[in-house]
């Protein structure tokens, strides 16, 4: 699956641990990352910056539904029950 351009919820509804420009102590779930762009485009995409733990996720129809309101839903079940 390919990542569905104007979600951005895998930037949006889980923790980061990891520091990320702009955001040094990670991010909160439920908050949206700093380098998120207005077409919810990851600012960070193939560079070294970019956490690893952002690197190693891939997009999947069980995740990522078949709307950003799936994924968010999905993602933050996720994150609270993890």
């Amino acid at each position: 699956m390919d990542c569905r351009l104007d979600c951005g919820a895998c930037c949006i509804a889980p923790s980061i641990s990891s520091a990320i420009p702009g955001m040094p102590k990670g991010k909160p779930a439920g908050v949206r990352c700093i380098q998120l762009n207005e077409q919810n485009l990851c600012q960070l995409f193939g560079k070294p910056e970019r956490p690893a733990v952002c690197h190693q996720f891939k997009p999947c129809s069980s995740i990522c539904g078949e709307t950003q309101q799936q994924a968010l839903q999905n993602l933050m079940f996720l994150e609270q029950n993890t």
